[in-house]
């Protein structure tokens, strides 16, 4: 059997790379005769950057910029034939905090923008910024802040970081760092969730950054007031676009600032050439951390299972955890899903993840690969 590995990365546990390295150790334990190929993908989330590098080349640049607390870090960026691709978890990413820290009311994407400047200073005539895994939820005021234009409140005082303090944003002071205007512009979203209301940055991502129910409504009311002021400065309508929501609503700053959206897993799967390494195999295995409502909008595996449904091509997906129902996986594409705290606890699942992933995989090619 010919088949294909082509996952995302598992959270903040293992790297798309580690994670297709250990299913393809574990399946060929089982099958040794199979032709296994391995294409780690990204949506625009953690990993977007390596997996890029990884097909492209180029070379990967370091930029010292803040995190979602405001904390130095090295972030790093691929420069390939004067476009550069800027992965915004370095920045702002969720897996740079304890989770103590997580609160999307403080947290700020200010370091993306600092991610933005480095790429333009390195002379980058296009931009291609991937969206997803942020700990974030401030609308992309941050990035805004450090591309010098500040949101302040109605007497004229720099708003403090974070979504919380949107609630009284009333005007943008200052003007963009003119070199964005001659660059071209494109943001890759991990999802396609709109800016506000019960699909949107706020209720869908913010709990999982560390907001509480009453701060969830505090952060989608304060991403209404901001809407408001970008669509008035910036002329450019955010609420209802689809990914304006991604990575806790950055892509609705990115939007207004003239960036173009588009799908980071189709980007991705462009980029690598996934469409015609499909056309040669019987199978692909695609998976990530948790496969649940939040991957049929525009993650790995529901980019990776549509490709594979257009060749009547089957589709496993394999996680950490599975929280989609059968009829929910099969309306993309999915043929079986197997969960990894199914085969082991969480505590190993998370403390051995790449030789538990490894045991998995084992058991999925004896299921789906016939012995000889």
């Amino acid at each position: 059997m010919r088949l294909l590995i082509a996952p995302d990365c598992f959270g903040d546990t293992l790297p798309a790379v580690e994670v297709a390295a250990a299913l393809r150790q574990g399946w060929l334990a089982v099958r040794p005769a199979d032709d296994v190929v391995c294409v780690p993908l990204s949506d625009g989330g953690p990993g977007f950057v390596a997996v890029l590098h990884a097909a492209l080349g180029g070379s990967v640049r370091i930029a010292r910029v803040g995190d979602a607390l405001g904390r130095p870090v090295a972030a790093s960026f691929l420069l390939h034939r004067g476009t550069a691709y800027i992965e915004s978890a370095q920045a702002c990413g969720l897996a740079l905090l304890s989770a103590d820290e997580r609160d999307p009311l403080v947290t700020s994407t200010f370091g993306v923008g600092q991610l933005l400047l480095a790429a333009l200073d390195a002379g980058a005539d296009r931009i291609v910024i991937g969206l997803g895994g942020s700990a974030t939820n401030d609308g992309g005021a941050g990035l805004c802040t450090a591309l010098g234009l500040a949101p302040v409140d109605l007497v004229g005082a720099l708003l403090s970081p974070g979504g919380a303090a949107l609630r009284d944003v009333a005007a943008l002071c200052g003007s963009v760092d003119p070199r964005l205007a001659g660059v071209t512009l494109i943001v890759a979203t991990d999802v396609d969730a709109p800016l506000l209301g019960l699909t949107g940055a706020s209720s869908m991502f913010g709990p999982q950054k560390g907001a509480t129910r009453d701060a969830v409504q505090v952060l989608d009311h304060a991403l209404g007031q901001w809407a408001a002021v970008l669509e008035a400065a910036l002329g450019v309508r955010v609420r209802e676009v689809p990914g304006a929501g991604a990575a806790g609503g950055l892509g609705a700053a990115l939007l207004a600032l003239g960036g173009q959206l588009t799908s980071g897993i189709a980007l991705v799967r462009d980029r690598v050439g996934l469409a015609s390494r499909l056309d040669e195999v019987h199978l692909v295995v695609t998976g990530e951390g948790s496969f649940d409502s939040t991957s049929l909008r525009g993650k790995v595996v529901s980019g990776v299972a549509a490709l594979a449904a257009e060749r009547a091509l089957p589709c496993v997906v394999v996680a950490g955890q599975v929280a989609v129902g059968r009829r929910e996986a099969a309306s993309i594409g999915v043929d079986q899903a197997y969960a990894l705290v199914d085969e082991v606890d969480l505590a190993t699942a998370m403390t051995c993840p790449a030789a538990s992933l490894s045991v998995l995989a084992g058991r999925v090619a004896r299921h789906w690969s016939p012995a000889v």
